[in-house]
């Protein structure tokens, strides 16, 4: 009992801020601290989200928006990746192409929006590119800075041990990296959801950006906070799946102590 007692008061201290938020939401507009053309109140949203579930129309939105991020994002970690511990192994690569790489790094992927419409067109080859070239630069600096980083004293020790090179990838180079790889891996993540989204709202026929953006067209405001609202879902749920893979692959790291 202690240990269910412990799990509820912690999930419930850290719902607080939620359900301050969504009541916040509910109220202000009812009281009219805010306009409530431009602000319903939650339960309208609510209602105009449950209404978009039963026609179908948010899973046919979300599916397609899904299916374009995953492809993107899960192209970009299978290319930057292993193109990162190679960069970040061989220092001489990686100072050749850090001033390449710190440009490409430093232009938004929405500025060049327009570049990947006219070279690629408005369908879901420009759309899954756009998300491809999004998430592929945190992942390729985190997953450089992961392999520069690595302590020294492992890599002595390993190296002593008369490890080959690739023996010395996998039992020290690979698990010490997880770390910083996941946490660009984490911030592509996010990134690709909101360049899509953009991108939908941009000649997409289908997709939440798609959604939120003809609700905002056609003064459906209640479906347009209904498309936003499951965008954060998504965005907290991807980020909580990839949290739960970090930690299954970092389960051999000693926990810190207070």
């Amino acid at each position: 009992m202690p240990r269910v007692l412990r799990a509820a008061l912690t999930g419930a201290t850290k719902s607080v801020a939620i359900v301050a938020l969504l009541l916040a939401w509910e109220l202000a507009p009812r009281f009219g601290l805010v306009d409530r053309t431009f602000l319903p109140p939650f339960s309208e949203v609510a209602q105009a989200w449950w209404e978009l579930v039963a026609n179908g129309q948010l899973a046919d939105n979300a599916q397609a928006s899904l299916v374009r991020s995953f492809s993107g994002f899960g192209t970009a970690v299978a290319v930057s990746v292993p193109l990162g511990l190679l960069i970040g192994w061989y220092r001489p690569v990686a100072d050749l192409l850090n001033p390449l790489l710190q440009v490409f790094l430093n232009t938004a992927a929405l500025a060049l929006l327009p570049v990947f419409v006219l070279l690629l067109g408005i369908g879901e080859t420009s759309k899954i590119s756009i998300v491809v070239y999004a998430c592929a630069w945190p992942i390729l600096f985190n997953t450089i800075s992961a392999v520069r980083t690595v302590d020294p004293t492992l890599l002595r020790l390993a190296k002593s041990m008369n490890l080959s090179a690739p023996r010395l990838f996998q039992k020290v180079i690979l698990p010490a990296s997880v770390p910083t790889i996941f946490t660009g891996i984490r911030l592509a993540g996010a990134v690709s959801i909101v360049v899509l989204v953009a991108a939908e709202m941009i000649g997409a026929k289908a997709g939440l950006g798609y959604l939120i953006n003809a609700s905002q067209y056609n003064f459906a405001i209640p479906q347009m906070y209904a498309g936003i609202v499951t965008i954060s879902v998504i965005g907290v749920a991807f980020n909580q799946l990839l949290v739960a893979v970090e930690k299954r692959l970092s389960s051999w790291r000693v926990p810190a102590t207070s």
